[in-house]
């Protein structure tokens, strides 16, 4: 069994192949936290948990000790108001406006399977190999109760937590803050490590020192943003991608949350994950239950790689479904660079026919086919086919493109509407705004009021009526913009705080109702790009596009920082038209290749426009990517580079069974009077010998040694090798 109780000493282990995570009831009936870290056999240890007398950390009543003290001790789910002064896990109002929570253990169960989370996302188990154990705590003047889920994933690493809160009292209770999960590690060499961006430069790798006080990261735009992602890395000072110890933490939410990691006066570092407390007030009454969002751990003592690897296995097997969760995407054009609004049907087929010719194998429409919509200020809402522009209708444009051998897809913004939109002037109130203020605008669009079932059924009907009229195969489901004057005309006053988060279980309500009825159409989300780009997503759509940045240079730093949490079967990534329409950048086809190869490849441009030279190799193109997905969305994936340091980026898949890899690199600085760039090949047997351009290498030598690239020249050169195991 993955988890044990010892009855006599009241503690808890749970046991991944490669970590031991361990807590304990104490005398008081406190829920402490020993360790997480390495595996460890029967090892006790809450022989760490510290004890001093300390100025000013009280002591609960009944302690004589005055070493006990919870502003110190680390606990797994830590109170509000009875004395321990660090960020805490819970903050409520009782009816008679106290805000006091003091957890107690009452029991706990050892089960079977996997904790299911109505409404959200959650890790699941089709192979009937995880564990789950609940953990009962109450505060025993209240009679509220919170229950702590840990789902364990033995093989995986992984262990994925959340918390269940039930008010057993005889009042309504205002929830106001409560975290999925608590983590307290009591060294304090630790730095973490977060992806922050903006918009068309997403998840960029940023690592510092933890100084002391709190250091939080945190979205309240509605979704899970462009600007932080839900995804933390802690670790050693000396880790890195080979060695050291690190923990990973991210959060399966797609709204509002908060990180916040506080190192206090004893060196020890606290970690709370869950939905962010600001603008968030949920009434709980008598006998309900709130359930909070998972958050998947894992940790590492081999370094990055190891920790990247775990999750990428857990996201891509565990998390993401349907038809396409393993199997290869189809190839695919987008004709968003290369129209944008201005297309007619004749246009698109032009375009098609020739991305056909070449081998691609899905041609998916992009914005401006629906209600009057030649620009990005009217039309949002009015999902029905504009004939002015698919002058054949859209059933007869599918089987127009699906005779070129061509599976076809179309974009959705479904939780937008336009001021200037037919939707709009009949229901007003169906859009977030505040009444008697003015809303703020972004591209003269507001959100549709997703907490609402009326909406929901709208979109619903729209949705499946389109798709029920053609064979679509593939959905781009967008959002481009932030929420804000967050307010719903159908909720009460008092209960307007629940607003955001039951508009993400209104979202997660609709895409749960389309996938349960296409359990093979392919959803691709999308928000401007990287804006919603986390786990929670990919239990609906299997990948997302990365970033409406499309430069291959810029690219290779937001794939970079997305590896770390995200396989790389996830990433939406095209070969886009130069000069790239974000930077002016011009790059060559091969390395624009190059670099979308590494996600869900495809091409975003209308090819008509490119030489013969680069149409045949684009037709090269797409045959390497045939023959190389296999290993590049579910081999092991190595970082070989340090963007910020090196002047090339390099990245390598390995096989399961070590017998073929791929390397990639970019050269992103060309520097005169150099040599050569060493790159040292990871994963490989070093028993076994590769074959490099018709050389032999052992195993040992292309990672100790190295691979060398010489004399690089020219703009952004790029090098693939795909190496396969030499057989006599």
């Amino acid at each position: 069994m993955s988890i044990c109780f010892n009855e006599n000493e009241k503690i808890f282990t749970i046991q991944t192949k490669n970590s031991t995570y361990q807590m304990k009831v104490d005398m008081f009936d406190f829920l402490l936290h020993l360790y997480y870290g390495t595996k460890i056999e029967n090892g006790n240890m809450d022989y760490l948990l510290p004890k001093a007398d300390v100025g000013f950390s009280g002591t609960p009543w009944e302690a004589q000790d005055r070493t006990f003290s919870l502003d110190f001790l680390p606990q797994e789910f830590s109170s509000c108001g009875i004395g321990d002064y660090r960020i805490n896990s819970i903050n409520l109002i009782e009816e008679n406006g106290c805000n006091a929570f003091e957890p107690r253990y009452v029991g706990h169960s050892i089960k079977k399977g996997v904790k299911e989370i109505k409404g959200m996302p959650y890790i699941y188990d089709e192979n009937d190999n995880a564990e789950t154990l609940e953990i009962y705590l109450k505060d025993n003047v209240t009679n509220l109760e919170v229950t702590l889920n840990y789902t364990v994933f033995y093989d995986m690493d992984i262990i994925a937590r959340s918390t269940t809160f039930k008010n057993n009292s005889n009042n309504t209770v205002k929830l106001n803050k409560i975290m999925s999960a608590t983590l307290d590690i009591n060294h304090c060499d630790l730095q973490m490590i977060h992806f922050h961006g903006r918009h068309a430069m997403e998840r960029n790798f940023e690592r510092n020192n933890i100084p002391h006080g709190i250091t939080s990261i945190s979205s309240k735009r509605g979704t899970s943003s462009h600007h932080h992602n839900p995804s933390i890395i802690l670790c050693e000072n000396d880790t890195n991608e080979n060695h050291g110890n690190c923990y990973g933490i991210s959060l399966v939410y797609s709204g509002n949350f908060l990180i916040e990691v506080e190192r206090e006066q004893f060196e020890q570092i606290r970690t709370n994950v869950g939905i962010n407390p600001e603008n968030f007030e949920y009434h709980i009454n008598k006998g309900d239950v709130f359930e909070t969002p998972q958050v998947l751990f894992t940790f590492s003592n081999n370094g990055f790689s190891k920790l990247s690897q775990n999750f990428h296995n857990a996201i891509r097997n565990n998390i993401c479904r349907g038809k396409y969760k393993l199997e290869r995407r189809p190839i695919l054009i987008n004709n968003w660079e290369a129209t944008y609004f201005n297309f007619d049907d004749d246009k698109i087929i032009k375009i098609a026919k020739q991305a056909s010719d070449l081998g691609i194998e899905m041609f998916v429409l992009d914005d401006g086919w629906f209600g009057k919509r030649d620009d990005d200020n009217s039309g949002l809402g009015d999902w029905f086919v504009n004939t002015n522009k698919i002058k054949i209708g859209l059933p007869k444009l599918v089987e127009e493109i699906n005779k070129m051998g061509m599976k076809f897809g179309l974009w959705f913004e479904p939780e937008m509407i336009s001021y200037d939109s037919d939707l709009y002037r009949k229901n007003p109130d169906w859009a977030v705004k505040i009444p008697n203020r003015n809303p703020n605008k972004s591209r003269n669009q507001l959100v549709l009021d997703m907490t609402r079932e009326d909406v929901r059924e709208y979109l619903f009907n729209r949705m499946t009526d389109i798709l029920d009229s053609a064979n679509i195969e593939y959905v781009k489901w967008d959002m481009n913009r932030s929420i804000c004057d967050a307010f719903s005309a159908l909720l009460p006053k008092d209960r307007q705080g629940e607003f955001y988060h039951r508009y993400v279980l209104g979202l997660y309500d609709l895409l749960e109702k389309l996938v349960s009825r296409y359990p093979d159409l392919l959803i691709e989300g999308c928000s401007g790009g990287g804006g919603r780009f986390d786990i929670a997503m990919m239990y609906y759509s299997p990948q997302i596009w990365c970033s409406d940045n499309t430069d291959a240079i810029e690219r290779l730093s937001i794939q970079y920082g997305s590896s770390f949490i995200y396989p790389i079967s996830t990433v939406g990534s095209h070969v886009s038209a130069i000069p790239n329409h974000q930077t002016g950048r011009t790059t060559s086809i091969d390395t624009r290749a190059v670099v979308a190869m590494s996600g869900s490849f495809g091409y975003e441009m209308d090819l008509n426009l490119i030489s013969d030279e680069e149409k045949q190799k684009v037709k090269e193109q797409i045959k390497t990517y045939k023959e190389l997905q296999p290993i590049i969305h579910n081999g092991l994936y190595y970082r070989l580079s340090q963007p910020e340091v090196d002047n090339y980026t390099a990245w390598q898949f390995v096989s399961k069974d070590k017998t073929e890899t791929l390397l990639n690199v970019v050269v992103t600085k060309v520097c005169a009077n150099k040599m050569y760039i060493n790159i040292k090949l990871k994963g490989l047997d070093e028993n076994k010998n590769y074959v490099v351009n018709d050389k032999i290498y052992a195993g040992s030598v292309l990672m100790n040694a190295g691979l060398i690239i010489k004399n690089p020249i020219g703009d952004y050169p790029s090098y693939q090798f795909h190496i396969k195991e030499y057989k006599n």
